[in-house]
This record gives C-alpha cells, sequence and structure tokens, in this order.
C-alpha cells in the first residue's frame, strides 16, 4: 500500500510550499539550552532547521548534546560579561544575582520592560523558564 521508504525530497518541498510552510536550514557552530532544574545542553555542530508555518516558527536541533550543571561561572561566560566576576564579592545585591543576558531573554520572549523581566526573575529565584512562565 505504501511506497518503498519515503517520499521524494523534491515532491515534499513543493506540497510544503503549497501548504504556506517555509524550511530554512541554519548554520550554526553550537547551541546551549539551558533547562529549568539548571542543567545545560550544549550542541556542537548541530544540524538546526527552522519551519516557518501560519505565523510560528518552530526549531529542530539534531545532534548529541553535551550534558552540563549550570553554575554561576558558566552564566558569566556566557553572557559574555566577565566584569561580573568581579561584581559578585563586592556585596551580593540582587542586581547582581540575575546576569543581565536572563534579563534581556525574559524581557524579549514575553515583550515586557527589562525591570519587569528583573522582577519576575527575582519573584523566580532567577530561573528564566519560571519568570517567562510567570510572565505569560
Amino acid at each position: 500500500m505504501f511506497g518503498g521508504g519515503g517520499m521524494n525530497p523534491r515532491k515534499m518541498q513543493q506540497m510544503m510550499e503549497q501548504m504556506g510552510i517555509d524550511v530554512t536550514e541554519i548554520d550554526a557552530e553550537s547551541v546551549t539550552i539551558t533547562t529549568s532544574d539548571g542543567e545545560q545542553l550544549v550542541f556542537e555542530a548541530p544540524e538546526i532547521t527552522r519551519m516557518d508555518a501560519q505565523g510560528t516558527q518552530t526549531y529542530q536541533i539534531v545532534g548529541e548534546p553535551d550534558r552540563q550543571e549550570a553554575s554561576g561561572a558558566a552564566g558569566a561566560v556566557e553572557s559574555g560579561n566577565a566584569g561580573s566576576d568581579a561584581g559578585d564579592d563586592s556585596g551580593g545585591d540582587a542586581d547582581d544575582e540575575i546576569p543581565e543576558s536572563d534579563i534581556k531573554l525574559v524581557a524579549s520572549q514575553t515583550g515586557v520592560s527589562p525591570s519587569e523581566a528583573r522582577e519576575a526573575l527575582e519573584a523566580e529565584d532567577g530561573e528564566p523558564a519560571a519568570a517567562i512562565s510567570r510572565l505569560e
């Protein structure tokens, strides 16, 4: 009943175009996913595909991740702000505990101001995923 092992890629592309689905390959060196429990999944040289359909973008990452525990030092390296390590020894107020990259991430994902994003992060103990859920 069904053909031998798959559909012609060209035919598949034509069908997707007819349905308004656009697929784009993304060339990336690495992708890091930080889970809500603090684990980091780091994909080196992944195959990434973005699919645009009905106003929604879906990303598919193919590769084998290296699993790492998230730490404060890793967060500082990822944000590219090496000076933040020196600030940790100074006084420890709440502004130093929340990385600027997390504030920008929450603000961009939810459309709120950076100050609202910071408040949500502080309320959620610095967990970006929880802060995003709180604001949605």
